[in-house]
């Protein structure tokens, strides 16, 4: 993505910042997995939208004084011999490179930095990204930091940047939905060869790796998230991840994956007979989850709330439910509907900001991913879209798969491959 996306980014963060403010970013470090194993390293997502580096480590530095904006950028020392182990860290001229920060200077001088600045100007506030998703969540960075300055420097007033930054990310650039259809494109693409393999007797880890094989091939790094592959009954566990059983005759396999490009998400479920044809009853509870789909995608454009999206599905599928004789009154669709049919996605699969309270706005982009799961039947159903909310009305980013029942057991017929 251009330097210039991240530079917009910072501009209109640094507009919310009071005047005589600091603000400090980390990229973070990849945690421990086992003995001297780490786990992949990913950047805080925060970090990446403000400086687009995904290297560990790295700190971004903010200062705004009598409404002048200073940037700057700490990254590790060169070293040759962990360069001969691991490789070489970022330089400073590839940081400016991908972040567009001129002034970038080695982490070993990022105390004394801080300590000058504080010193030289009467700096009042310190803004930090202190997201905590947990009461007993290990301290981040952010949060060990302010543990420490905030001792030293009591004067300073401590603002959570966190909650500013995910609003900005709820409304996508032109850059980021381009991002966007490209992680959906390589999920379709994965989709598609998945079902040309696929067939009774399968393990669900077996019909997983055609996916994974795809993702590889495009060059992409990482899941958007943990794929969920699910045949039968266990496709009535919405997060089921295990992917291990057998996927027999007369089952649908229920997928949830995505793939992951340049660090945004595609997100899609999708539902298939694994011998290729429907049963009557599977296309009944099929036909019905895809009625919602289409309906609920035909409500989005700017102004509607985004809970009505949820109110509209529990009604929809209710009704449906009872025509049937699934359910009884409406309240028991809770039974075999228990999730949200939409959430924000971008830079997280399900993508921060305070969306649930606000109306849809233009550059919004959201799943629309209703269901049924039936555990006494071993059957469960999801079908998702990744949508965009445009000046008008929305725009399908994932449309390139076949949907209906017809559509779908001419395609598994059609691209049947014999192994």
């Amino acid at each position: 993505m251009d330097t210039q996306f991240f530079e917009r980014n910072r501009e209109r963060f640094a507009k919310t910042l009071e005047d005589q403010s600091i603000a400090v970013f980390f990229a973070g470090e990849a945690p421990q997995s086992s003995a001297d194993q780490l786990h992949p390293f990913v950047p805080n997502r925060n970090f990446y939208y403000l400086t687009g580096i995904d290297e560990p480590k790295i700190i971004l530095v903010l200062t705004k004084y009598n409404g002048k904006l200073s940037e700057q950028l700490f990254v590790e020392k060169p070293d040759p011999i962990m360069a001969k182990w691991i490789g070489e860290s970022m330089t400073a001229d590839q940081a400016t490179d991908a972040s567009g920060i001129e002034e970038v200077e080695y982490l070993e001088d990022f105390q004394s930095f801080i300590q000058n600045q504080l010193l030289a100007r009467p700096y009042k506030n310190l803004y930090l990204d202190l997201e905590k998703r947990a009461w007993d969540a290990p301290q981040t960075p952010a949060q060990a930091f302010a543990t420490e300055v905030t001792q030293r420097y009591p004067s300073l007033q401590l603002h959570n940047a966190y909650h500013t930054l995910c609003d900005m990310r709820l409304i996508k650039s032109e850059e980021e939905i381009a991002e966007i259809k490209e992680a959906g494109r390589i999920t379709i693409e994965g989709i598609k060869h998945l079902m040309r393999h696929a067939k009774p007797g399968m393990k669900e880890y077996e019909l997983e790796a055609y996916f994974d094989f795809v993702l590889k091939s495009n060059g992409v790094k990482h899941h958007a998230f943990h794929t969920i592959a699910a045949g039968g009954q266990n496709a009535t566990v919405l997060h089921y991840e295990d992917n291990n059983a057998i996927v027999n005759d007369g089952e649908l396999l229920l997928l949830d994956l995505g793939a992951q490009w340049n660090y945004y998400n595609g997100d899609i479920s999708y539902t298939f007979p694994i011998n290729g044809k429907f049963t009557e009853r599977q296309k009944t509870i099929y036909n019905i989850v895809l009625k919602a789909l289409h309906e609920i995608s035909d409500m989005i454009k700017p102004g509607v709330p985004f809970a009505a999206l949820q109110e509209q599905t529990r009604k929809l599928l209710a009704e449906e439910c009872m025509k049937i004789g699934l359910i009884e009154e409406p309240e028991d669709i809770s039974k075999y509907y228990f999730h949200g049919v939409s959430h924000s996605l971008g830079l997280d699969t399900h993508d921060v900001g305070s969306i649930r309270q606000r109306d849809l706005e233009p550059g919004m982009v959201i799943t629309v991913e209703p269901g049924l799961y039936i555990p006494e039947e071993g059957i469960g159903v999801r079908i998702e879209d990744d949508v965009l909310v445009t000046d008008t009305g929305h725009e399908n980013l994932t449309p390139d798969l076949p949907r209906t029942v017809e559509d779908i057991e001419a395609f598994l017929a059609e691209n049947k491959i014999i192994d």
